[in-house]
């Protein structure tokens, strides 16, 4: 009687089964069916543009859709995961998940394109220039950080940013934008000069750069200013480099290999700060507009986008409660550290502060949380990200998985789950150069 019941209930839960793996199937299948009408999976591959989002995981993909009210550019590309840890923990640090996907060798945190023993890796960028492609970075921290510095360096330690810098000159990477110039000397720049860069400093010399094939372009002393704060300065956008990027590197006949990086989605998780998460989000997918509209046309490029993990553990929704107000974070015009930099020395102008960039007023409780807190931005920041209900679970990364997306030529390569090894091995492929 028992098993005659259970093959009742059995024969229903299967069909109901078959339709809702049918259904998830069908949902991951599709970016990718769409990615191969739009570019045929047999075409040639002449570039790779790769972008990394830092510290950008699914939480963040859901909760900037509802901030941005629609679905983003991203989500019709997304064709698996990747895997985050480093070789010398389950929580990677920027260095090592890096390292992993530019040379397709786990390491240790902290070490830049250097194995655990010490011995140097090749990159994918090094591979591309060795098969004579052109290649470029572009960042909005400095160019000599974690990420842009394992493509076309080799360190011990990503703390030695003085020694990355001359390696980005002598591997002779054809476009280097972003912050960075403390860490670029006179005598190294005098040399860059001598190997036929153009040097410029602002976004009006970027838009003006002319018919070079090699630019440095050093916008800030470290990293460039929030996505939130940039319109006080005369930075360039992520869009803006990324877009005279490809004004440079298409003019070489064998194709180039650009990476792209989103930097401070990272910064962001790291000061919990939602609204500065999403903004620069929406910066990365205005970059990628430049990037679609170049690969659409050109039919021969392949894009691909993954962060290297996530930062902060942030969720959509919290404090238990069934709901996310991520509208709240579109009123937001300033990161927490910029409205910290404008409290008084005693702190009584806090209300008038969050209304004027936060257009919020604040409870009694509200303010002196801000009031008492030893990091006035944190608090800032842990108050705005519970009116929009967006939780946190740490200051530094965690380890979950990652999306991974893909479009243009080759694209069918990276669907599935994958190791962050695994990446720069398929773009060696989708090229046909060794590595």
């Amino acid at each position: 009687m028992f098993k005659k019941g259970l093959k009742k209930k059995i024969l229903p839960i299967a069909v109901v089964s078959l339709f809702v793996v049918g259904g998830l199937v069908g949902s991951f299948s599709t970016p990718i069916a769409e990615a191969k009408v739009r570019n045929p999976s047999n075409g040639k591959v002449k570039n790779i543009i790769f972008m990394i989002p830092d510290g950008f995981s699914s939480s963040y993909v859901t909760n900037y859709r509802w901030y941005k009210g629609r679905e983003s550019l991203m989500d019709s590309m997304l064709v698996g995961m990747v895997k985050t840890y480093s070789a010398s923990s389950e929580v990677t640090d920027s260095a090592a998940a890096g390292t992993a996907k530019a040379t397709g060798v786990k390491t240790n945190n902290g070490m830049i394109s250097t194995s655990p023993d010490g011995k140097e890796l090749k990159t994918i960028l090094e591979a591309a220039e060795k098969a004579g492609k052109a290649t470029g970075l572009v960042v909005t921290a400095s160019i000599t950080h974690a990420t842009p510095a394992v493509f076309a360096s080799h360190v011990a330690s990503r703390a030695n940013e003085e020694d990355i810098a001359p390696q980005l000159i002598n591997n002779d990477v054809d476009v280097l934008l972003g912050g960075g110039r403390k860490y670029f000397t006179e005598p190294l720049l005098k040399i860059a000069k001598d190997k036929g860069y153009e040097i410029i400093n602002n976004r009006e010399k970027l838009e003006m750069a002319g018919k070079t094939d090699k630019l440095i372009g050093l916008f800030a002393t470290v990293g460039l200013s929030p996505e939130l704060d940039r319109d006080e300065t005369k930075e360039p956008s992520l869009a803006e480099m990324s877009k005279k990027a490809l004004d440079v590197l298409k003019k070489d006949k064998n194709g180039f290999f650009l990476m792209i990086e989103g930097s401070q989605i990272d910064w962001a998780g790291h000061a919990n700060d939602a609204a500065w998460a999403m903004k620069e989000i929406e910066a990365f997918e205005n970059a990628l507009k430049e990037v679609l509209e170049f690969a659409k046309m050109d039919k021969n490029t392949l894009v691909v986008i993954a962060g290297d993990h996530d930062t902060g553990g942030m969720s959509v929704g919290g404090y238990g409660k069934y709901d996310a107000n991520l509208e709240i974070l579109r009123n937001v015009t300033a990161t927490g550290d910029f409205m910290e930099s404008k409290l008084n020395a005693d702190r009584s102008n806090i209300n008038e502060i969050i209304k004027e960039y936060a257009k919020i007023d604040l409870t009694d409780k509200e303010v002196q949380k801000i009031k008492t807190a030893s990091k006035p931005a944190i608090a800032i920041n842990e108050v705005i990200s519970k009116r929009a209900l967006v939780g946190w679970t740490s200051l530094v990364h965690t380890g979950t998985d990652v999306p991974l997306y893909a479009f243009g030529p080759s694209s069918y390569l990276f669907s599935g789950l994958h190791n962050n090894t695994d990446l720069p091995k398929l773009m060696a492929k989708a090229m046909n150069i060794n590595f």
